[in-house]
């Protein structure tokens, strides 16, 4: 694969992602196969068990070059309606960030309708956990991690980064939240999506980020594309506002002409021109202290 794409190829791979994408996450991962790689990242373990179930096993990926001080890492959560989705089709976003001197954890996590809601924000949390316990092994700094995540993965980051019961104690690691395109407050659950991870919960307000959002939340940066039909950008507005009331430092982020999925594209090589998304994730997780 060569090293740059023409327009024509780029538009090719874009389209093809877009429509792969549509019909569920996993298939991304031919997306990764065919873009230009960042080789200033690597993956350093595979397929590692951060608890029982076969969906509990997560990927890290550092920097190619070694460091002496440890470095942040970024927990990734990837998006798919929480009924889809699969790390090793995320394995761009992880060079992405790692080439940028970061570690980054890229978790599975159980899918409905083998499970419902909390479950997911549960297998979130353990693999919080698993980071802050392993970063060391990695070269990464266990007490400043941040959770970034897309679309339902970011809703997971949210609510990990928001809401105390999740990670207790070791919710003081957590220096920053990236929400790409998360949906952060949509009761009502008038989807099929949100009704069958939901649909069940007696309290709907419960399961909400904005909910919990306030005081003592750590740095946030939210980030939406203007022409997102997926997950509105209102959702990010709404969350920015929240913590802001709360003294909470927030970056809100929009970018022209950006739909769901090209947001997250946006971090693979080929597509970095149409916004400056994976720019402005570096400077906000390398100013997280």
């Amino acid at each position: 694969m060569p090293a740059s794409l023409t327009g024509r190829g780029r538009r090719a791979v874009l389209a093809m992602a877009a429509l792969l994408a549509s019909a569920g996450c996993t298939p991304l991962s031919l997306f990764d196969t065919v873009v230009p790689k960042d080789r200033g990242g690597v993956l350093r373990a595979q397929g590692v068990a951060y608890g029982a179930d076969p969906r509990q096993r997560l990927d890290v990926y550092g920097p190619r070059q070694s460091g002496e001080t440890p470095r942040p890492v970024v927990v990734f959560f990837y998006g798919g309606s929480w009924n889809s989705g699969d790390r090793a089709g995320y394995a761009f976003v992880g060079r992405a960030l790692a080439a940028r001197g970061f570690v980054v954890v890229i978790p599975d996590y159980r899918l409905v309708p083998k499970v419902r809601y909390p479950a997911f924000v549960e297998d979130g949390a353990a693999a919080v956990r698993w980071a802050g316990a392993h970063a060391a092994d990695y070269g990464g700094a266990g007490n400043r991690l941040i959770l970034m995540g897309h679309s339902a993965g970011a809703y997971i980051a949210a609510m990990l980064a928001v809401d105390e019961r999740w990670l207790g104690p070791a919710r003081a690691n957590v220096k920053g939240l990236v929400g790409l395109a998360g949906p952060y407050d949509f009761v009502p659950f008038d989807v099929d999506a949100s009704r069958a991870a939901f649909g069940d919960w007696p309290r709907p307000a419960e399961t909400q980020p904005i909910t919990h959002a306030g005081v003592g939340d750590p740095p946030a940066l939210l980030a939406f594309g203007a022409d997102d039909e997926t997950v509105r950008p209102r959702n990010s507005e709404a969350l920015a506002a929240r913590l802001r009331a709360g003294g909470v430092r927030v970056e809100l982020r929009g970018y022209a002409k950006v739909g769901h999925v090209g947001l997250l594209l946006a971090m693979a090589r080929p597509f970095r021109g149409r916004a400056p998304v994976l720019d402005d994730v570096t400077r906000f997780v390398s100013a997280t202290r």
